[in-house]
């Protein structure tokens, strides 16, 4: 018996020559209330001094929105009409109170994430930058974001930083450093 649609039922061939009628159709992602999607654009890096024995590198310590204390590597929004390499060294000297040069770039990791309101596709581009002054100190974070900050010898970050993106970042500035070393 073949029954008229009624506005949220859909019949295809198979359903018609069967005389059934199929399921009401599924709402879309958007129409069943799914968050809206913010692209979000970052720069930051691996900024590195010389030690006793190789490197360290400025990481800083912040609380999550769970209010997990995690170590990253300093990054932030660029501003106004600023390029990618000036707001990581910006951002840099912010997070870490560490002044730096670029001296290549790492490439960009991407990540999602969701508040509230919203999910959030993230991407950060990253440089690594050799340390040319400052001390420490989150005291010139505008955000408030870093609670702490620390030189960490270059092989003790897989240990230490929260993220794996981030870990493979470290990798990448330790194979550039070490080309250079061995082109030196």
């Amino acid at each position: 018996m073949n029954r008229p649609e009624t506005g949220d039922e859909r019949r295809t061939p198979l359903t018609v020559s069967m005389g059934a009628r199929r399921m009401p159709a599924r709402q879309s992602t958007r129409q069943q209330g799914s968050l809206p999607t913010v692209e979000e654009v970052s720069a930051g890096g691996v900024i590195i001094r010389p030690a006793a024995a190789g490197f360290e590198v400025a990481i800083i310590a912040r609380y999550n929105r769970g209010g997990r204390l995690e170590w990253c590597l300093p990054k932030g929004h660029p501003e106004g009409n600023e390029t990618f390499e000036e707001a990581a060294l910006r951002e840099v000297a912010e997070e870490t109170g560490i002044e730096g040069a670029v001296l290549t770039s790492l490439g960009s990791i991407e990540y999602w994430f969701t508040v509230p309101s919203h999910r959030i596709h993230k991407t950060v581009h990253h440089y690594l930058m050799e340390a040319v002054g400052g001390e420490l100190s989150i005291e010139n974070d505008p955000d408030h974001e870093a609670v702490d900050v620390a030189w960490v010898d270059l092989d003790a970050l897989e240990r230490t930083l929260s993220f794996p993106n981030e870990r493979r970042i470290v990798n990448l500035a330790r194979a550039v450093i070490d080309e250079s070393v061995q082109s030196s």
